[in-house]
């Protein structure tokens, strides 16, 4: 006989044949592995957003000036940060601020030999209704590869370059205006940088500005390589819609800044060598806050630092009266195959501000060149010899 019995069973009738431990158990064990896969789902989520977020950036539209990012110390704060960070990773030594001024005037004499190669694209636009130049740094193409660590570290740093006059013939001092660097792109010969810069200009000097990119393999231990530059001249362009462009790099070339006043004097028989800072001439901009300028003097023997001194701070006006004599006690056989290279800085003195590098003098002495300031202070020892340098960057 068959018998067919009907079972109706409700949730409270259904009892596990487990111990209570036992069900605890097994609820913390899924429990956990419920924790587990939300965090894999999160972390898997947190890849995907960091993963491109320089092509994010760089896929924003330019055109509306409610976009613009203004270059401000918000954002130079951000870049310290950055590359603080960065330099907390690799070793201690110089942050974001040194960047620039550690570049040797000899690295740009080596360039010659290096390889330049690749090309940089950018774009550029002028805001007329808020008067802003708006900078924009793409992505840069097939940079050459350093022989010593056979990969590149690059990142750009932009400078505006306003002319004091508009004289074809004769090349005229200029003064930066502004400058900004992008963020760094490790191991990359094709980096995507999207970074956006801004600053006040008025419509009537755009045709005295001229954007200068500098592409620059980040070096923790040394100096910083360049890879080559781009320049723009914005009087030839019609930057009032958004214009993008990409150019090829070039071997760079160096900008006067100003003019300084050194004199030299050498005395063999204390060994002492006497340079003195007189005057410094430097291109003043009405947009330019009030600031201070001092030089510093480094002594230079087989590409190494020997001696350094600094002027005392003075405030900028278009021709500075330093009037200062910096005395540096060398053998013989170091002032004779040693170089001079005077730094000019600028600060703000109202805040605590950081150093910004104004440009570079050199004055070079080897067994194959002699520099003529030089050569008359041999000529004529125990006497100071006074001449005008040209300050370049």
């Amino acid at each position: 006989m068959v018998f067919f019995t009907t079972l109706i069973l409700s949730f409270g009738e259904i009892q596990l044949l487990f111990s209570e431990e036992v069900e605890y158990s097994i609820l913390g064990i899924s429990a956990v592995l419920f924790l587990i896969a939300l965090c894999l789902l999160i972390w898997q989520i947190y890849r995907y957003c960091t993963r491109f977020p320089v092509l994010q950036r760089a896929d924003v539209p330019s055109a509306k000036s409610g976009g613009f990012q203004n270059a401000t110390q918000t954002r130079d704060s951000k870049m310290e940060v950055h590359y603080e960070e960065m330099s907390h990773r690799l070793s201690p030594g110089t942050s974001c601020t040194n960047l620039g001024s550690s570049l040797d005037l000899d690295n740009m004499a080596d360039l010659e030999e290096e390889r330049i190669q690749g090309s940089l694209r950018f774009s550029l636009f002028y805001d007329q209704l808020q008067s802003r130049l708006v900078v924009t740094v793409l992505d840069a193409q097939d940079l050459a590869v350093r022989d010593f660590s056979h990969s590149v570290d690059p990142f750009v740093w932009v400078r505006l370059m306003w002319a004091e006059r508009e004289d074809e013939v004769q090349c005229p001092l200029h003064s930066v205006l502004d400058e900004w660097q992008t963020r760094l792109v490790k191991k990359s010969c094709c980096p995507v940088f999207g970074d956006q810069f801004s600053c006040f200009l008025a419509e009537e000097e755009i045709s005295r500005v001229t954007v200068r990119f500098e592409v620059r393999d980040f070096d923790k231990y040394s100096r910083h390589g360049i890879l080559g530059e781009a320049r723009v001249p914005l009087n030839s362009l019609k930057i009032s819609y958004p214009l993008e462009l990409r150019q090829d790099l070039q071997v760079p070339k160096k900008d006067m800044v100003g003019e300084a006043l050194l004199s030299l004097k050498y005395l063999p028989t204390s060994q002492r060598l006497e340079v003195g800072v007189l005057k410094i001439r430097t291109v003043c901009h009405s947009n330019k806050p009030e600031r201070a300028l001092y030089a510093r003097i480094n002594i230079i023997c087989n590409q190494c630092k020997l001696r350094h001194q600094r002027t005392t701070q003075k405030m900028c006006w278009e021709v500075t009266v330093f009037n200062e004599v910096l005395t540096f006690v060398l053998p013989d056989q170091h002032i004779r195959e040693c170089s001079i290279i005077v730094s000019v800085f600028e600060l703000q003195p109202s805040k605590k501000s950081t150093k910004r590098l104004v440009g570079n003098i050199q004055l070079k002495k080897d067994k194959t060149s002699e520099n003529p300031h030089w050569k008359l202070m041999m000529q004529s020892l125990r006497q100071p010899i006074a001449k005008w340098h040209l300050i370049a960057i």
